[in-house]
Parts: C-alpha cells; structure tokens; sequence
C-alpha cells in the first residue's frame, strides 16, 4: 500500500491514493480543480521507504477539490464571580475535503 505524509496548512497529514482528506482551509479552488502538494515529508510504498530529510525530492501528491465548510461551533465562555465579568465567543474552523488522486515520486 502506497502513503505519504505531507505538510499543509501547519499540521501533517497520512495521504493514500482514493481516499479524502479534511485539512485545513485552502484559498478558493473551484469545486473539481487539482491540487497539488509538495511537501511531502515521507513516502512509502510496498518495497521503497523515502524519508524526507526535510523533504523527499521529487515527491508529490496530486488531489481533487471537493469542498470546504466549517466544523460546529466551540464556544468559549469565561467568567469571574463577584465582578460582573462575562465573555463569550464563538468559534467555526474551516476545513477543506480534498480527494487524493495519486502520489507521484519521480
């Protein structure tokens, strides 16, 4: 089975070939655009590891766009007895699904 990890968006995510992926927002794709991401941090496949020293050279993972939304609301509430301090905020992080299509090692 063939994986990779890649970095995007500040966090560090398992890639394998036609499954999704819900990472952090990307700036406005179209719904079915590709998408690619370089920095790939460690590539296996059945006979052939590659570790990144801090990428693998000529590695790359190609998906689709599907869709972004936002996760359900965190509220954050904080308040102090006897002073009349209240505050309450909200709180909805975007996430994108992607589709990997394919992982490349050239």
């Amino acid at each position: 089975m063939t994986f990779a990890v890649i970095r995007t968006g500040g966090k560090q995510y398992v890639a394998r070939a036609g499954e999704k992926l819900e990472i952090e927002k990307l700036e406005a794709p179209q719904k079915g655009n590709a998408v690619t991401f370089s920095e790939v941090l460690f590539y296996a496949d059945g006979e052939r590891v590659e570790i990144g020293r801090p990428l693998v050279a000529g590695a790359e993972v190609r998906a689709e766009y599907l869709d972004t939304k936002k996760d359900d609301k965190v509220i954050v509430f904080r308040y102090h007895s006897k002073t009349r301090m209240r505050k309450k905020r909200g709180h909805r992080q975007p996430h994108t699904t992607v589709l990997v299509k394919e992982i490349v090692l050239k």
